[in-house]
């Protein structure tokens, strides 16, 4: 599987910017012909929090019908990284999953808002977990401070999943703990981490870049660095079961000692 990670910087609080930058950057990145494309988080607003009554995505249906269409003439999935949609119950920050075909694969909104940017006062935690299948592999998505919870994205690889994708807006000085906890969920749970963080600066913070997709025994196979960039990779989806056969780490698992 070939993996195309758009590391974008974005418009403050600034949709139609915004939307028309990540096409771009999607028709640059399907030149590539990657079976998969990944975006960052709330890409379409970034961190305008306050202003999300105004600018979030009405049940994401501009968002959708964008990527969808693309995925579409393409033949590409995209994992679409994450954006502010507007529900019946508030606004949550929702990964959107569509096919080759255009089709929605899936959907996951983020489970662990970050309180010290604030998220608590201005989105609804999400309720359901972020497993998707693309051409037959099981996967999982995940929203930036998700990573620091190695419980909620055990759920996903015991379930079966290979490939994990985090979308981010990951703050520079805590770059070492992006990196750091990303190569710790590939080892831990014997998978592909795809992990897409923004590039830029908004109002109140710089953010780190330094996109990357870590293999099942925590090894960088490719790395971006801070600024704007599309980064290509390669899965090789054969390994996951090999180093699970090699270390039976969830064949030894006890999790009813776990509680």
């Amino acid at each position: 599987m070939k993996i195309a990670l758009i590391q974008l910087d974005i418009a403050f609080g600034n949709p139609e910017v915004n939307y028309a930058a990540a096409e771009r950057k999607i028709r640059e990145a399907a030149a590539g012909n990657p079976d998969c494309i990944l975006l960052p988080e709330l890409w379409t607003t970034g961190y305008d929090l306050t202003r999300l009554d105004d600018i979030a995505d009405d049940g994401g249906s501009t968002t959708a019908a964008l990527i969808s269409g693309l995925a579409r003439e393409y033949s590409v999935n995209i994992v679409a990284g994450s954006v502010a949609v507007r529900g019946d119950a508030g606004i949550t920050n929702t990964m959107l999953v569509f096919d080759r075909t255009g089709a929605p694969a899936g959907e996951y909104s983020k489970l662990h808002l970050f309180k010290l940017m604030d998220e608590h006062h201005y989105l609804q935690p999400g309720s359901a977990k972020g497993l998707f299948e693309l051409d037959g592999t099981l996967c999982a998505g995940l929203i930036c401070y998700d990573i620091r919870f190695p419980e909620w994205v055990r759920v996903h690889t015991a379930a079966g999943a290979g490939v994990l994708f985090v979308s981010a807006e990951w703050p520079l000085p805590r770059l070492s703990h992006w990196r750091a906890l990303l190569i710790s969920r590939a080892i831990e749970n014997q998978c592909y981490v795809v992990a897409c963080n923004r590039a830029g600066a908004d109002p109140a913070n710089t953010f780190g870049g330094h996109s990357m997709i870590i293999d099942p025994w925590g090894e960088i196979v490719c790395e971006a660095a801070g600024d704007e960039d599309i980064l290509y990779g390669e899965l090789n989806l054969a390994m996951v079961q090999d180093v699970r056969r090699q270390i039976p780490v969830f064949a030894d698992r006890r999790p009813e000692l776990y509680r």
